[in-house]
């Protein structure tokens, strides 16, 4: 486990990540704004989408009646969005003893953040992005398989695996790019608002 650090509400997150830097290290070809990259992000949604839709629909159809309470969707969803905590603390677990990362509020970016620059393996990286995905995997199987009849439960399982499915898109993003830029025997690295792949052979 790093050292994990609370700081509330955060105004300039890439302050937070201004770690050492190889000089071996090659910055990422990235949007040039969050907001860009939100955008070029959205299909990464797609999947997650596909499969809250999929869920619903077979439910549904083999249940032959309403699965869910609409108000238990909302209240789950609401839910989800206080677990974006939660989805920071599994970015942050996936760093090694020695970092350091910061978790708070950046009201600018309207988001939680975990905040580190520390260079992990191409895997450890991939593994760090997709983790909270796990927020939105476990609510939809417990949905899957808990009875019809229970619409609260169902209701609240649902919002909250909307939340947790379709939250990470943006790091998915991350992975793919990493994928793309980079060699497995390379390290990534957040510095400042850019994303490094530091080679292993100079």
């Amino acid at each position: 486990m790093p050292r994990i650090e609370w700081k509330g509400i955060i105004e300039n997150p890439s302050d937070y990540q201004m770690g050492f830097l190889s000089k071996n290290a090659k910055r990422l070809k990235m949007p040039e704004s969050l907001n860009e990259m939100m955008i070029k992000a959205l299909p990464f949604v797609i999947p997650s989408i596909v499969i809250i839709f999929i869920a619903m629909f077979f439910k549904t159809k083999y249940a032959g009646q309403p699965v869910v309470a609409p108000a238990a969707v909302i209240l789950g969803f609401a839910a989800g969005i206080v677990a974006l905590l939660i989805h920071e603390l599994l970015h942050a677990i996936a760093y090694p003893s020695e970092a350091t990362v910061v978790i708070g509020l950046a009201p600018k970016q309207f988001a939680a953040v975990a905040l580190a620059s520390y260079p992990l393996k191409r895997s450890r990286f991939i593994l760090m992005c997709l983790l909270p995905y796990l927020l939105g995997i476990l609510p939809i199987i417990l949905f899957c398989v808990s009875p019809a009849a229970n619409v609260g439960i169902n209701g609240f399982l649902f919002g909250l695996s909307i939340m947790g499915l379709t939250s990470p898109y943006v790091d998915s993003y991350n992975v793919y790019q990493v994928l793309r830029q980079t060699a497995k025997s390379d390290s990534i690295q957040f510095y400042g608002d850019e994303l490094y792949a530091i080679s292993q052979n100079p």
